[in-house]
């Protein structure tokens, strides 16, 4: 397999998410991209997230800060330049998740610290996380990142990012402090450009081979531009305020999940459903599913099962949601 890697040389997060999608979608058949970047101040929201709900915009926006919203699934994260993001992009026949892992732990042990997953999306070491992912698959291409607290100013992280009390007692602590650690006190010499080097080396190792730097005449720079625009824009970040009559939510093992519904005369005109699990694609298409639905249960539930026929999810996920809509009997 060609092994490539990329560093981005700024820290815009529309630009560095534009680069992100830009080699999502023109990694070439047989190979892999280790692609490094930072944000600078930046929470950077889910797919299918409130934006409202998961951060303070205005103190962050107030403050020099951006509002990112990704294509994957998850939930909302926070960047400074004490965070060094990575990202794996494939096609589908060369995703690995375990072997995409197996890079970042074999990185981090280079400088005496023992790490290990904890569960799909977390990455821990001394029993605190150090590194959260998510996924993204579509028509074939793939990605898989996330982030590698080395230094990062946890006031900040703390104050900018709105953890829901229910997410923290699912993970059994009563702070996103409590719960997350800098690699820097762990290992005191780590930088991010060592930290860099060794995830390029750790790359090589565990794929077998030299990793070459991503040659800068693969990139269009128009096509860049365009994408740059999309990500910055204001309908992709905030999107829209919904003047919901209706809320309903709850918290399941695989994530938050609330739906708001517009409802006149007994009839749904407009709804939104969000959520930071990561089966993206039946939970995005929710919402419009349920336009001009009579506001009731046993049609909201007809109309969720033959969606789920056109935009596969998982079972316990339908099941959570069925449930949902079960327990308030609209």
């Amino acid at each position: 397999m060609k092994l490539s890697y990329i560093l981005s040389d700024q820290t815009n997060p529309y630009r560095n998410i534009a680069l992100e999608a830009y080699l999502l979608w023109n990694v070439q058949e047989d190979e892999c991209i280790l692609y490094l970047w930072q944000n600078r101040r930046t929470v950077v929201i889910g797919v299918n997230q409130n934006p409202w709900k998961e951060a303070h915009v205005k103190e962050l926006e107030r403050d020099g800060g951006f509002l990112a919203r990704r294509m994957s699934g998850g939930g909302a994260v926070f960047h400074d330049l004490g965070n060094l993001n990575f990202t794996f992009l494939v096609r589908e026949d060369n995703y690995d998740t375990g072997r995409q892992l197996d890079v970042i732990i074999r990185a981090v042990a280079k400088f005496g610290i023992h790490a290990g997953r904890s569960g799909r999306n977390d990455i821990l070491a001394d029993g605190k996380k150090f590194s959260g992912n998510a996924f993204y698959n579509s028509r074939g291409h793939c990605y898989h990142h996330g982030t590698l607290l080395l230094d990062v100013d946890m006031s900040d992280l703390s104050h900018y990012l709105n953890v829901s009390p229910a997410k923290l007692q699912s993970k059994g602590v009563d702070s996103v402090r409590s719960r997350v650690i800098n690699l820097k006190e762990l290992a005191p010499e780590i930088s991010v450009k060592s930290l860099q080097d060794a995830l390029v080396e750790a790359f090589g190792e565990v794929y077998g081979g030299t990793p070459q730097l991503f040659p800068d005449e693969r990139l269009n720079r128009e096509t860049l531009a365009e994408y740059e625009e999309k990500y910055a824009s204001w309908e992709w970040r905030l999107g829209r305020k919904l003047p919901f009559t209706a809320e309903y939510g709850n918290r399941f093992a695989w994530g938050d999940l609330t739906l708001q519904f517009c409802v006149e005369g007994g009839i749904i005109k407009d709804a939104i459903a969000y959520s930071d699990g990561m089966d993206t694609d039946f939970i995005r298409a929710t919402g419009d599913a349920l336009k001009g639905v009579v506001f009731s249960s046993p049609e909201i539930k007809a109309v969720l099962r033959a969606l789920a026929q056109t935009n596969p999810v998982d079972k316990t996920v339908f099941d959570d949601i069925i449930s949902l809509v079960d327990e308030h009997n609209f």
